[in-house]
């Protein structure tokens, strides 16, 4: 039989040689690991839903985000989960809030390791929506003041980096103007642009008790069908101050992330959400897949598509595979 002078398989001989031209490489300096804080003390409650991700209270915090640190990681999401929740979800912004003392006393246990947090106003309100409500709908630009109180106030207590992540219109240069106006303007914007209103997010709305109480957050979140309005949303946060940019689901919109990283040059993180993790988590627990295996290879997909950043729950899990030399 005559071949080609090109034979593919000479190259997938070994794992040596695999290694060698392997054109996609994860790193642990990939990943940022998403935590729930809530009120208490001695707290650490599993989600249900999300098996191996558990609420926990600040003192039970700090002792995993140094597990985090050890294990090379380079930060960290946070969401907080307040006691008590009102119309106007003040205690996002509340200086003595969940979220703000969680930060300081991270900054203080943990000081090198990067402090992202969530900004939004779903796990404040007591409607569950992203905003303020004016006759059953979200008030876009009623929202946008709280939402740039809650961002000063995260930096204030020590965050390194806010993550708006309501979808509201021109959310990003309001919160940019506010921390410019408090002398904070070496603080970058990780910006929620390209989030869909998608099924993938039940387990979070468990996890963070944030489901809407009437309705849901098609009116603000991304209509799964559309791809060219993700660039359209992309640009209008990158004009209005964003550093960093978020495309959130991850596997169903691999797609989409191709399309933003060739469009540009701003660095691209994609949020493999609470979904996505369950499936894996639930295939496993069944004996149906190898989820180390199925782990690795689903990371490696988002990165191959595109994403310079992967918030994943996965994380943790993910670098130990990667040090012990067990990566895809």
């Amino acid at each position: 039989m005559l071949f080609p002078d090109y034979r593919p398989r000479r190259l997938r001989r070994n794992e040596c040689l695999r290694r060698l031209v392997r054109e996609t490489t994860l790193t642990i300096d990939d990943f940022i690991m998403p935590f729930f804080v809530v009120e208490g003390k001695g707290i650490k409650r599993e989600i249900k839903t999300m098996p191996g991700i558990f609420q926990f209270s600040i003192d039970l915090l700090v002792p995993e985000i140094k597990k985090v640190k050890k294990a090379g990681i380079p930060g960290i999401i946070l969401f907080g989960i307040p006691d008590k929740k009102n119309e106007l979800g003040t205690g996002a912004y509340a200086k003595d809030g969940i979220v703000q003392r969680a930060v300081a006393e991270i900054k203080h246990k943990v000081p090198d390791i990067l402090v992202i947090t969530d900004v939004c106003l779903c796990e404040y309100t007591n409607h569950g929506h992203c905003g303020m409500i004016y006759k059953k709908d979200v008030d876009n630009d009623a929202t946008l003041d709280l939402l740039a109180r809650i961002a000063v106030s995260h930096v204030r207590a020590g965050a390194d980096m806010v993550a708006p992540s309501d979808m509201m219109d021109g959310r990003v240069g309001e919160i940019r103007g506010a921390l410019d106006e408090n002398e904070f303007t070496h603080i970058p914007i990780m910006s929620y642009a390209v989030k869909y209103s998608s099924a993938f997010y039940g387990p979070f709305r468990e996890a963070a008790n944030s489901a809407p109480q009437f309705g849901d957050r098609k009116s603000y979140q991304m209509d799964p069908p559309n791809a060219l309005e993700a660039l359209r949303e992309v640009q209008l946060d990158i004009d209005e101050g964003a550093d960093i940019l978020i495309t959130k689901p991850t596997l169903p919109y691999l797609d989409i992330i191709k399309m933003v990283r060739d469009e540009i040059s701003h660095p691209v993180a994609a949020f493999n959400v609470s979904g996505e993790y369950a499936m894996v988590k639930a295939a496993a627990q069944n004996g149906w897949i190898d989820e180390k295996l199925v782990m690795m290879e689903s990371l490696m997909s988002i990165k191959r598509a595109g994403a310079d950043i992967i918030i994943t729950y996965f994380a943790l899990d993910a670098a130990r595979v990667i040090m012990e030399g067990r990566g895809v």
